[in-house]
């Protein structure tokens, strides 16, 4: 699929939405029921998802009754009837639903066929996710015809599913970006190699929704009473995971500092597809996944187990998820303003009704959640440049001990490498090493000290770094520490540039992104 493909203009152009023709229509029931509607009544049924399966389309229903009772049910159909439709159906036998009408009713079919350019302007960038993919019927010597559903990701028309016919077959599921032309033309843009970057930040969306602060779990921990529900098994996991917790001291060697980024979480899958044994170092999201394994059996029969594991299901699929965006990061648009660091405090508040290890079974799977969301921010922020310089992202989370506090110290490197330029075959052996530039960013509140953010980014052996301290005391107290500072890095061997502390915390903006060097080493 290339930019010069263009969606062939619509028919009915006057139309701002087609309905699905289904009159008299049977949509098979995948579970045979035996009086779900009566005879002579009518229920209201709700298209909640569409999936196509060869040249049948499997449809998840919501059915309303007459009682007001609601259940859900699965039905195939020959035609696609997008998400949101509404139906009033009828029950001829058990395998089968008869829909009761011509056409869906209720307004809510969100079926476009023409782009309403006023919400949507010439040039705005569309992304959707492709749900269906038919050939229409042809003439002979004409061209053939495909005719797809579109679901929209972005604009104001984001949940309304897009009808639109294209020369070439559209691939189901996968990720388009497209450029309005007119109210019945769109273009395609090239995807490049890379088009899992819109699912990324989906999903990072979600993941940062359900996060909670790793402190707020390790306290609870270390508080937990020892009861009969507390098994030996669970015990030993709760041992595991915080006997894993560096301290201060530690993470003040680069052997320690290394260890712990290793163990932070951040590189299970990485650790899992080269074939290394989750056992075999500590980890902190396999502890945790351990944790919830644990937790999961200890609970009360009566627990509503979906209600509290349902907001982590990404972390059973998120090895597989990662293993195909290392693959393919990117994105379908321009690159997206990077995410807000460090990551903010969120704290999940004991519900009445919940025990202790319930709450604490919550606790462990925003834990996860939090972890990953460092996981997708370093893939989102992992690509090309405008100017086509390859950015590599490593975002971590490490709780460490400070005397009886832990300390969650968040973590950012990026390296920046320019692409080397082509070389004449007699000169290529006199080709310059490429440079690397690597930018930190640390973020941690530690007594008495408070908030502190700390930028720092290295390039060729030289060393600018710019702090951020929220209390007036610790601003003075580290200003007056910079020359001592200074000395230490130069005896370590580094040109040592720029070296400030500011009070209050580092800006936010376009023009403050890490994308664009806040000290020009050429100056």
């Amino acid at each position: 699929m290339t930019g010069d493909m263009n969606i062939l203009p619509l028919p009915q152009p006057t139309a701002t939405t087609r309905t699905p023709v289904v009159s008299g229509e049977l949509l098979k029931l995948l579970v045979p029921t035996e009086g779900l509607i009566s005879s002579g009544q009518t229920a209201q049924a709700e298209v909640l998802s569409l999936k196509q399966a060869d040249q049948t389309f499997q449809l998840l229903l919501k059915v309303t009754l007459e009682s007001g009772r609601q259940t859900t049910v699965q039905a195939t159909s020959s035609q696609p009837l997008p998400q949101g439709t509404s139906l009033a159906v009828t029950q001829p036998s058990a395998s089968n639903l008869a829909i009761a009408v011509q056409q869906a009713v209720a307004s809510s079919v969100a079926t476009l066929t023409r782009i309403d350019t006023a919400q949507m302007p010439v040039g705005t960038l569309l992304q959707g996710k492709v749900l269906t993919s038919q050939a229409l019927p042809s003439l002979p010597g004409q061209p053939a015809v495909y005719r797809s559903l579109v679901s929209l990701l972005n604009t104001a028309q984001a949940g309304s599913t897009l009808d639109i016919d294209s020369p070439q077959p559209l691939r189901i599921g996968t990720l388009l970006s497209a450029q309005v032309q007119d109210a019945q033309t769109l273009k395609f843009v090239p995807l490049s190699n890379r088009h899992e970057q819109l699912a990324v930040s989906q999903q990072l969306v979600t993941q940062v929704s359900r996060q909670g602060s790793l402190d707020s779990l390790i306290t609870a921990l270390q508080n937990l009473p020892v009861t009969d529900d507390t098994g030996t098994e669970l015990r030993a996991a709760v041992t595991r995971l915080l006997a894993g917790l560096p301290d201060v001291q530690q993470l003040s060697t680069p052997k320690g500092l290394a260890q712990a980024m290793v163990a932070s979480g951040v590189f299970l899958e990485s650790k899992l597809l080269a074939g290394q044994p989750p056992s075999l170092a500590p980890d902190m999201k396999g502890d945790l996944l351990k944790l919830i394994a644990q937790l999961t059996p200890a609970l009360p029969a009566s627990t509503n187990l979906g209600a509290i594991i349902a907001a982590n299901t990404l972390a059973q699929v998120l090895p597989s998820f990662v293993r195909s965006a290392l693959g393919m990061l990117g994105q379908v648009s321009a690159k997206p303003q990077p995410t807000s660091f460090p990551l903010p405090s969120r704290l999940l508040k004991e519900q009445d009704e919940g025990g202790d290890l319930e709450h604490l079974l919550r606790l462990a799977a925003a834990a996860v959640s939090r972890l990953q969301s460092h996981q997708l921010s370093s893939l989102e922020q992992t690509g090309l440049t405008d100017d086509g310089r390859l950015m590599s992202t490593w975002q971590l989370e490490i709780p460490m001990r400070n005397l009886q506090d832990i300390v969650p110290l968040q973590v950012k490197f990026q390296r920046e490498e320019t692409p080397p330029r082509e070389q004449p075959q007699d000169r290529r052996e006199e080709r310059e090493p490429k440079q690397q530039l690597w930018r930190v960013e640390l973020a941690f509140d530690m007594e008495p000290l408070g908030p502190l953010q700390v930028q720092a980014q290295l390039l060729s052996g030289s060393l600018s770094s710019q702090l951020w301290a929220e209390r007036p005391y610790t601003a003075s107290l580290i200003e007056s520490n910079l020359t001592a500072l200074r000395e230490r890095l130069v005896t370590c061997g580094l040109n040592v540039g720029e070296l400030d502390c500011h009070l209050g915390t580092p800006p936010q903006g376009p023009k403050t992104r890490l994308e664009q060097r806040w000290v020009d080493e050429t100056a």
